[in-house]
């Protein structure tokens, strides 16, 4: 659901379904949200996806960050599954932030 819905605010924002751009949001929309929900959930509570899209910046890109409530963070790639991997791949960049008041985030940029 995240990544349909992901994809659907992309087309909104005239990033075409299917293009390279939307594609690796779905990607790595998709990615994230799994790892949310397979490691970060906390009973009662969910995961949260924002999308940000700043395509007036000298370098336009798309930001994901995907929060959850558990406060383990594995930013180390040889500590991880495929998943992280196919971000680091797809992402221009991307990153674990501590998440106030609690749990983390995980930001990945798609350059444009």
């Amino acid at each position: 659901m995240a990544r349909r819905l992901a994809l659907h605010q992309l087309d909104r924002w005239g990033i075409p379904y299917g293009s390279a751009a939307s594609d690796a949001t779905a990607q790595i929309v998709a990615e994230l949200a799994a790892n949310a929900v397979t490691h970060g959930r906390v009973p009662g509570r969910d995961f949260e996806l924002v999308l940000s899209y700043a395509p007036a910046t000298p370098a336009p890109y798309l930001r994901i960050d995907v929060s959850d409530t558990r406060t383990e963070r594995r930013p180390c790639l040889t500590e991880v599954g495929r998943g992280l991997r196919l971000v680091d791949a797809l992402a221009s960049r991307w990153e674990v932030l501590a998440r106030v008041p609690v749990g983390k985030t995980v930001r990945a940029e798609v350059d444009l």
